[in-house]
């Protein structure tokens, strides 16, 4: 099978033939159909997340096609289309698995990261962490929403019933959550890189009620705040411009040092807090509830073996909504 390979950190992704991968016992094999490019992969590439496999396969939007089942992976028939996420596998005998958070469990394996991904024409997966995809999505559309979509709702359930809730950076995670919010009654406040006139355009188009550069003050108190940037000084900036009691968020796995700040605009019960990785009880509210809004996702597509391009697009920030890897057609 074709597969772009990371072979060392801070390197380019190589095009490489690799053998074909056979499920093991409770996974299932998928020809990979999309996998969307997330700022994650960048924090593997980069070396900002220091302990992945390699040689490794990245990758964590998987839609694919169940073409085969390891002993006892019965969950899904031969044809169906499932999604996979970046939480790839946990013990579900530790402390936090029997507590219900397995998204903390001690011993997890993450998709893309410790197990091959979806950067290649065939992948493997627990069959207990894929989830069915919704028919209305095409393979491109529903690939952003096993991440972008699932930290970013994730991330919206951690600051609580907030009505004026800020969005600092506006990517593909924050596109699709902003949509999410507005569905729900919540006004959106967006932020961008300063002078990115174009982005702010988008957030409103998407039904954010203000966009303005992340150096801005909204014209009201935010109730809560998701930081999907991985700048850590918009922590700060952010409990900057919160009332009294509001949650900031940071959606990212990877951040930049948060610099002091005055205890006063943390006083008054606000609080900084962070999400990590998503349960499978995240995964199943969230796949059930895009339909419904419906969630309109914006992609940019690329071929399986430009990857290298869509990572640096990422990084520059040259598109708008989500990247993704168009496998097969």
């Amino acid at each position: 099978m074709r597969a772009m390979v990371l072979e060392a950190q801070r390197q380019p992704l190589r095009l490489a033939d690799l053998a074909e991968p056979a499920p093991g016992p409770g996974q299932v094999l998928l020809e990979v159909r999309a996998c969307g490019v997330c700022r994650t992969d960048l924090h593997i590439l980069d070396g900002d997340l220091t302990k992945p496999k390699l040689p490794l396969v990245p990758g964590h939007q998987i839609v694919g096609v169940v073409s085969g089942a390891g002993e006892g992976a019965e969950r899904f028939e031969p044809g169906q289309r499932v999604g996979v996420p970046w939480l790839g596998w946990t013990d579900g005998e530790c402390r936090y698995c029997r507590g219900g958070r397995e998204n903390l469990c001690d011993n997890a394996k993450f998709t893309g990261y410790d197990i091959d991904g979806g950067y290649a024409e065939l992948a493997v997966a627990d069959e207990r962490y894929c989830f069915p995809i919704p028919e209305g999505y095409p393979d491109l559309q529903a690939a952003p929403l096993l991440c972008a979509g699932l930290i970013g709702y994730r991330a919206l359930r951690l600051v609580g019933d907030a009505e004026r809730i800020g969005f600092y950076g506006f990517g593909a995670s924050a596109h699709i959550l902003c949509q999410v919010a507005v569905h729900q009654g919540r006004r959106v406040f967006a932020f961008t890189r300063p002078g990115d006139e174009d982005t702010q355009a988008f957030a409103r188009e998407l039904g954010a009620e203000w966009a303005g550069s992340s150096e801005e003050a909204p014209p009201e108190e935010l109730d809560g705040a998701i930081v999907f940037a991985a700048a850590g000084a918009l922590m700060p900036a952010a409990l900057r411009v919160s009332a009294k009691g509001a949650r900031v968020i940071s959606a990212g796995i990877h951040m930049s040092d948060i610099p002091s700040f005055p205890y006063e605009i943390l006083w008054g019960e606000r609080a900084l807090g962070s999400v990590a990785n998503l349960t499978r009880r995240d995964g199943e509210e969230f796949i059930a509830l895009a339909p419904q809004v419906p969630v309109r996702v914006e992609v940019s597509v690329y071929p399986l073996e430009e990857a290298n391009q869509a990572l640096e697009d990422l990084r520059a920030g040259r598109f708008r909504g989500a990247a993704v890897l168009q496998v097969a057609n």
